[in-house]
């Protein structure tokens, strides 16, 4: 075992634990890629494999083209992916999932871990949100998995976004623009073309809108993802208000917004500010 600390204060690693392919970069996309351009290390691991989204394609292609999709998404910035492999839409908290979570933070070891609330809408992302919570001591503990290095400290955890309200809304302890960042993201997401231009439009009843040329469809995805990032922004309009005032930033609707865990290592302002590149916060 090494005697020196997980975390490295000159190059921070960024490990995103979705429920699904392409919740890492729907949510988190941003700050991924600013972690790249930093040269940071950065890992999207998708808990599930994908293969229940969709309406014409059968499992085994849909996990096929979903693995395909996601490790194109992640070399856009030269990051990592992985798939756990566990049944999309079966997800439980199980030990095995625990124990899968807590052998991905010790063989990355990285220093900010964003997961899923445990009050989102699907399933997935509720028994992620969990699975990592629930892992989030234990990845320090020596005798639980042995065989893997514990972790001398754990990471800071942080939430990536969601709407819902019950029991209660997001806290926005983190607003992060990524507008810079938008033609990445967007890239990023097209990949993932079984979802956001088939499954996703299949389930809103828009499919006829998508169009036939594929930088047709990237621009379709930009207005499409733009959409959401204001309706996210309204959402939020009081806290993002609160920490911009009358800067652009307030009304772009292009930003990030997390929560940080209440488990795992604390972590100041300064150490935010090194997690976070250039993201604001709540004025004290």
């Amino acid at each position: 075992m090494s005697s020196t600390p997980d975390a490295s204060v000159d190059s921070p690693r960024l490990l995103i634990i979705g429920a699904h392919p392409d919740d890492a970069e729907y949510h988190a996309g941003g700050l991924a890629s600013i972690y790249r351009q930093l040269g940071r290390c950065v890992k999207l691991v998708s808990v599930t494999d994908g293969g229940a989204g969709h309406f014409r394609r059968g499992t085994d292609e849909l996990i096929t083209a979903r693995r395909e999709e996601s490790v194109a998404a992640a070399k856009i910035i030269g990051a990592e992916y992985e798939s756990l492999g566990f049944s999309d839409g079966q997800l439980v908290p199980s030990v095995e999932v625990r124990h899968s979570i807590i052998r991905e933070m010790r063989e990355f070891r990285p220093d900010l871990v964003l997961t899923h609330r445990t009050c989102d809408y699907h399933p997935d992302h509720r028994a992620t949100g969990q699975a990592v919570q629930d892992a989030s001591y234990l990845v320090t503990v020596p005798l639980v998995l042995p065989e893997f290095s514990p972790l001398y400290r754990a990471p800071v955890f942080a939430y990536m976004t969601d709407l819902f309200t019950r029991p209660t809304r997001l806290r926005v302890d983190v607003a992060l623009e990524v507008e810079q960042q938008l033609d990445k993201i967007v890239k990023m997401l097209a990949c993932h073309h079984t979802q956001v231009f088939e499954w996703l439009p299949y389930h809103a009843n828009t499919l006829e809108t998508i169009p036939e040329k594929a930088d047709d469809r990237v621009k379709w995805l930009q207005s499409w993802y733009s959409d959401r990032a204001i309706k996210k922004s309204e959402h939020f309009r009081e806290e993002l208000q609160a920490i911009f005032g009358d800067d652009a930033g307030s009304s772009t609707g292009f930003v990030e917004l997390f929560e940080i865990s209440e488990y795992g290592s604390p972590a100041n302002q300064s150490r935010l500010r090194d997690l976070f590149p250039g993201a604001r916060f709540p004025v004290a």
